[in-house]
């Protein structure tokens, strides 16, 4: 059975070969420096791209990264009888330009959100609070990391 399994793996590589597949994450880190994000929740953005892009690069990398980041924003999303909130959603937004050589080659918004409980404790609050922030920040990474090495790639292959 394990032979079969392996064979079929191996005839799924060689179909992918042929059509011109390429993994977005093959080889090193993508030449992207991430400008400069305001704020705490900014640096903690920034660390993510960084990271998803083998590392900080300067500012002479061959793409440049640009990137506002708008919130935290709360919503209340449950009350109990009292009018006092139990469930609350934390949801930021991040609006980028990807530049290359000076060019405009890509631009976006990305949006994420997490919800998370709120009690009436302070330090379980605080601390639901910033874990959902920290969450909504590494989805906000995954997917502006995603977005700017596919256009990247996208872009490289357009002038190919």
């Amino acid at each position: 059975m394990q032979s079969v399994n392996k064979m079929k793996k191996i005839l799924l590589l060689l179909l992918l070969a042929g059509c011109g597949f390429r993994p977005m994450y093959s080889g090193g880190g993508a030449d992207i420096y991430v400008a400069p994000i305001s704020g705490v929740n900014g640096i903690d953005l920034r660390n993510s791209l960084n990271a998803q892009f083998g590392g900080q690069k300067d500012a002479n990398a061959e793409y440049t990264l640009n990137v506002v980041l708008i919130g935290p924003m709360t919503q209340y999303k449950a009350l109990e009888p009292s009018g006092a909130a139990t469930w609350q959603e934390i949801s930021m937004r991040a609006n980028y330009t990807l530049m290359h050589n000076g060019k405009q080659i890509a631009s976006g918004t990305e949006v994420a959100s997490e919800s998370y409980t709120f009690v009436s404790y302070l330090v379980a609050a605080n601390a639901s609070y910033n874990n959902a922030v920290k969450n909504t920040i590494t989805v906000l990474g995954n997917k502006i990391g995603t977005r700017a090495i596919s256009e990247t790639l996208k872009y490289e292959d357009s002038v190919k």
